[in-house]
């Protein structure tokens, strides 16, 4: 049985409403009384797909959600910025609608002329957007004729504009950026070319235990670093300090380290700290000598002799694949090993990716895009994937084909 996904170039747009699902989910900054993007990303992935859509003579619908206002208008989510910005970097006037379902989109939407771009308000204004309720996509619907699927980062959701919509809408097809996600993604999850080094950063093992264990049987060596370090530490015996680390997320630890040891699984873990004696404490910082933390002190970076271990790792390494900071990069005083473990991956030979998130908020601050294989838009949308369940919004794409 093979599943392959409905592409944009496979589709007729002329004349057409078009509605593409984005991910305009982006960091704003406050600038006097007004809101800015202040990291473009993932709007600049999503303007090959409009782009292309509006060459080929489409009416270009855009929906989006923009962080959590729980089903309820509020303008600090709004994406009048995002119109704005959008609107800059398309050299066209750019429509923000009042509310992104009802008698006065619809009427715009018939309204649009080819080359016309709409974007609507929050989707998640409207508690049916989250709760995939029939009615809401019953009013999306009404809107456009095509639908395009382009926000990688929302498709493990089963959301009304992610879902529910492309269900009831016939033409439809993946967008340029699910499709490069997807080329990148799938040869990694499948056959990634070996020695594949596996570098796991962020809080929680739990967050990541999926991936962990989804690629044991496909990877030679595991770097863990950021907070999910004291768990494995703690694991093994060391003392960890008053470093966040939960009991189930030790026995978590444990599992991975015992799985690893039996496939013979080369398992790296921090041998020095950058440590304080509170989170927000950045005066009394000081690096350990070994493994081992103090009692009244805890981990929030990783020190010089880990970051020189992970470079050797790194060496004979033909894919990387990184996923969560190495300590608390958003603090200046803890964000060097995060920074530093940038710069050795970036160096290295290997096939470099990047799930997305932290990490890839890290490579942006350091400048090293560019040096990049690949940087997912997706965070827990990239997890889900590689641990290899069911993404709704993909699977609604889904063309199977038998034998």
């Amino acid at each position: 049985m093979k599943i392959s996904y409905p592409k944009l170039t496979e589709l007729e747009f002329r004349n057409k409403r078009v509605f593409i699902r984005v991910d305009f989910n982006v960091p704003l900054k406050q600038v006097g009384a007004n809101y800015e993007v202040s990291d473009p990303r993932r709007i600049e992935e999503a303007l090959p797909t409009i782009r292309y859509v509006i060459e080929q003579g489409g009416k270009v619908i855009l929906g989006s959600h923009l962080g959590r206002p729980k089903g309820q208008p509020n303008p600090k989510y709004s994406l009048e910025p995002i119109g704005s910005y959008l609107s800059g970097v398309l050299g066209k006037d750019v429509l923000l609608t009042e509310d992104c379902v009802g008698d006065a989109p619809r009427g715009l939407s018939h309204q649009m002329r080819v080359g016309d771009v709409m974007l609507l308000e929050n989707l998640r204004f409207h508690p049916g957007e989250e709760e995939n309720s029939p009615e809401f996509v019953a009013r999306l619907a009404e809107l456009c004729d095509v639908y395009v699927s382009d926000a990688f980062g929302t498709l493990h959701r089963a959301h009304a504009s992610t879902e529910g919509l492309p269900k009831v809408i016939k033409q439809r097809a993946m967008g340029f950026l699910v499709e490069k996600e997807l080329k990148f993604l799938a040869p990694l999850k499948e056959n990634p070319k070996r020695p594949f080094l596996l570098l796991m950063g962020g809080a929680k093992v739990s967050d990541k235990i999926g991936v962990l264990e989804c690629f044991l049987p496909k990877v030679d060596s595991i770097v863990i670093g950021g907070a999910m370090a004291y768990s494995f530490l703690a694991a093994k015996g060391f003392k960890v300090g008053k470093s966040l680390c939960e009991e189930r997320q030790v026995q978590l630890a444990r599992k991975i380290l015992k799985g690893a040891a039996a496939r013979n699984i080369r398992v790296v873990l921090p041998e020095d700290h950058v440590v304080s004696l509170a989170f927000g404490d950045t005066q009394n910082v000081s690096i350990t000598q070994g493994i081992d933390i103090a009692d009244d002190k805890l981990g929030l970076d990783i020190g010089p002799k880990t970051v020189d271990k992970i470079g050797a790792a790194l060496e004979t390494a033909e894919t990387v694949f990184w996923n969560g900071p190495m300590g608390v990069f958003e603090e200046p005083v803890f964000a060097k090993g995060t920074f530093e473990v940038a710069k050795l991956i970036a160096q290295s030979k290997a096939v470099k990716l990047v799930g997305g998130g932290d990490s890839a908020a890290a490579i942006v601050q350091a400048g090293l895009e560019s040096s990049f294989d690949f940087i997912s838009t997706g965070g827990g949308a990239t997890l889900e994937y590689l641990e290899g369940k069911n993404l709704p919004g993909l699977k609604v794409l889904e063309i199977v084909q038998k034998p």
